[in-house]
């Protein structure tokens, strides 16, 4: 398998002025593949903004760490397992999640929630639910089996995910600021590989990752052991608390090949190693086999020889399989042996830092064909139009998914799946964290930079509806080949994007991830950025369900435009591609955000829910379902510049708040004050879901016809 390019291995020799060995091929390989090595997004990635008043760690560590005060700090990070997944659903998932927790164990902290945000084709389309089902289990039963809940997700379905799947997963961690390691190392230091024996399994598999998905190749899929990764938890925690580590690093990606260069490279120390002490699944196995292999369950430690007993017997408690692979030297190379012979050796820099790739970006030709749609008639029945939408796999109820999670081991789960827009998790001190992941591929295909605007648009909404204030954001951009000039141009509107609403709303990107070549035979994914939120809580007060409450009076923040693009009404009902997407005015997101969390902060609000897919109509019965109850509002009312009565109820324009409240006449004064546009738009009472234009009914249907359609997608999968 050629893994560097011809121009790569001539970059390669001329720095180290000699020919490398094969072994020195696939170390440099491994690391300099896109999977691992960023070549083709790092200098877009240094655009974003990464600082802010609590980041104590942004991008390019294992995770992104938060200041919450009180000496605590939040990890977070995010990954995907793509081409895994794809290849071997249940095996790819589950080890997806294993990576992200042992992520957030390198900084020292506890991993205390998943969540996950999957992509697949339409559930009719070849092997789709088999791909849906085995990827939900894989996630399910590593999170179960160790412990940590899957407390929150978001999944869409598009037929450019055909014979594919995305699979991103998100981990929050939690510890004390002091605990945080430090990453630093002195001459002579240890380094102790400990966990999973190093086998086969996972040959090439970030070379894997950078290419076009054209064949399975499961040898490149690893596996997963959970009860393994357990115990490599509680060891890495007591080591941590013990104070007998000075850096941590999971073997991920490229195997030792990247952990090893990575190390080296920022602590600023050579390595040199032998591999030949390295506990193996079988003997035989070759220098670049061990150096390359992503076997899993397996960290890295950085000790000194004072505290080498302590983890030593902290490991052997817990039955960990370990080697002492080396030291910490005085130089800045990676100096690797096989027994008595030296493979490799090369400068740490170079092998962590792969030359950057300069890719051509290029407006996509397919956009001038989209761009201007023919309006579709407006239904008759638009009943039956809202049915159908709360029947579509993207929109219906997730439960079939959630149930299989375990979401409340751990206690900290305060709002689970269902309950809210975003999870809500507790901390100390009467402090809640709230997290959430977004994307819409199909509002990010039509118009990269505003989807993916609004994809950071609706991370904001969901936590600011928990009651939270939003204080950092992690990314994971997925897009086709770099190397298509319309694929990277795409790529470089969602950095854009990013950029410009974070700097705005002063929100840093505090981690992330990028993945290319999500595509086969069949074609290129649509561009699916996916944005995670996090947010916090300082009073249990202020925590807020979506579901309507009884009596509820019920407004609107925000306006109504005729914005169908992308929609799911335009998507699902009526097959349309193309049209117009919401356009996200950043000031009037950050002012109606802003007024509706001064309103949950004033105890205002009873119940708060976004409009995002599916528009205010779906809103509104997903508020009704979870609530238990009926409402009629007034879609004259609603403000809008619309001019059709299914544009009101569909539209999916952004920077819009559902709320309910006992005191209007106090919630219109508040947002009156604030300047945002607004409206009482109606009540919660009965058991239908009733919208009338100027008194004259538009729709009107029983609560039990909107929960038989908004649970299609669990009959789907139980059949």
């Amino acid at each position: 398998m050629a893994i560097l390019t011809d121009s790569e291995l001539a970059y390669l020799e001329g720095k180290l002025q000699r020919k490398a060995n094969e072994v020195e091929q696939d170390i440099v390989g491994a690391e300099w593949s896109e999977h691992c090595s960023y070549k083709s997004s790092k200098k877009y990635l240094r655009l974003l903004p990464t600082k802010g008043k609590r980041v104590l760690v942004g991008p390019g560590y294992d995770a992104g760490v938060i200041d919450v005060g009180d000496g605590h700090v939040l990890t977070i990070h995010i990954e995907s397992h793509n081409h895994p997944s794809a290849v071997e659903p249940y095996g790819g998932a589950a080890t997806g999640v294993g990576g992200v927790i042992r992520d957030i164990m390198s900084m020292g902290t506890r991993p205390i929630a998943v969540l996950d945000a999957l992509r697949f084709a339409p559930l009719d389309k070849s092997n789709s639910k088999w791909l849906f089902k085995h990827v939900v289990r894989g996630i399910a039963d590593y999170g179960n089996c160790i412990g940590i809940p899957t407390v929150g997700g978001e999944i869409e379905f598009d037929p450019s995910f055909e014979d594919y799947c995305l699979v991103d997963v998100a981990s929050i961690g939690y510890g004390k600021k002091e605990e945080i390691i430090s990453n630093r190392a002195d001459v002579g230091d240890l380094l102790v590989l400990a966990g999973g024996s190093t086998g086969r399994d996972g040959i090439h598999g970030a070379s894997f990752a950078s290419r076009a998905l054209e064949a399975e190749n499961r040898s490149a899929v690893q596996i997963p052991d959970p009860f393994l990764e357990k115990l490599l938890l509680e060891a890495t925690m007591e080591a941590v608390q013990q104070g007998c580590v000075k850096a941590i690093k999971d073997l991920g990606g490229g195997g030792l090949s990247c952990c090893l260069s990575e190390t080296s490279d920022n602590l600023g120390r050579g390595f040199e190693v032998d591999i030949g002490t390295v506990h193996a699944k079988e003997s035989g196995m070759s220098s670049a086999e061990l150096m390359i292999s992503e076997s899993q369950e397996r960290m890295l430690y950085v000790t000194d020889a004072e505290k080498i007993p302590k983890l030593k017997k902290i490991l052997d408690k817990y039955e960990l399989r370990y080697s002492i692979l080396g030291k910490a030297a005085g130089h800045q190379n990676l100096i690797v042996r096989h027994n008595d012979s030296v493979v490799a050796d090369m400068p740490s820099e170079l092998v962590a830092h792969a030359p950057l790739a300069d890719r051509q970006a290029k407006r996509p030709a397919y956009l001038d064909s989209i761009k201007n749609v023919r309006q579709p008639r407006q239904p008759a029945d638009l009943g039956k139009v809202l049915l159908s939408l709360l029947s579509s796999p993207t929109i219906a109820s997730k439960r079939w998914v959630y149930q299989q999670y375990d979401h409340e081991v751990g206690v900290r789960t305060v709002l689970k799946p269902g309950d809210a827009d975003a999870a809500v998790l507790r901390l100390e001190d009467n402090k809640f964290a709230a997290v959430k992941l977004d994307g819409n591929s199909k509002h990010c295909y039509i118009d990269p930079y505003q989807g993916t605007l609004g994809c950071l648009s609706e991370g904001r909404r969901n936590v600011v509806c928990t009651g939270a204030d939003p204080v950092g954001v992690v990314d994971h951009l997925q897009f086709a080949n770099p190397e298509d000039p319309e694929v990277f141009w795409t790529f470089t509107q969602a950095i854009n994007a990013i950029v410009d609403y974070c700097n705005f709303m002063e929100i840093p990107v505090v981690g992330g991830k990028v993945s290319f070549y999500n595509e086969t035979a069949k074609g290129p994914i649509k561009p699916s950025p996916v944005m995670g939120t996090l947010g916090l809580i300082d009073d249990s007060a202020k925590i807020t369900r979506s579901g309507l409450k009884k009596g509820d009076s019920i407004f609107i923040v925000g306006q109504t435009a005729p914005e169908m693009g992308g929609s799911e009404y335009y998507e699902q009902h009526h097959k349309i591609t193309g049209g117009q997407v919401p356009v996200v005015d950043l000031k009037t997101d950050k002012k109606n955000g802003d007024a509706v969390l001064g309103l949950i902060a004033a105890g205002l609000v009873s119940c708060a829910h976004d409009c995002s897919k599916g528009g205010l109509a779906v809103a509104l019965c997903e508020m009704a379902i979870a609530g238990n109850l009926g409402f009629k509002v007034d879609i004259k009312k609603v403000p809008n510049s619309c001019k059709r009565s299914d544009e009101v109820l569909f539209s999916e324009s952004h920077s819009r708040y559902i709320i309910g409240t006992k005191d209007p006449e106090q919630v219109e004064k508040s947002l009156t004050d604030a300047g945002v546009v607004f409206a009482q738009i109606g009540k919660a009472v009965g058991i239908k879901a009733e919208f009338t234009k100027s008194g004259k009914p538009v729709v009107g249907l029983t609560r039990l016809k909107l929960e038989s359609s908004f649970a299609s997608l669990e009959k789907t999968m139980n059949h």
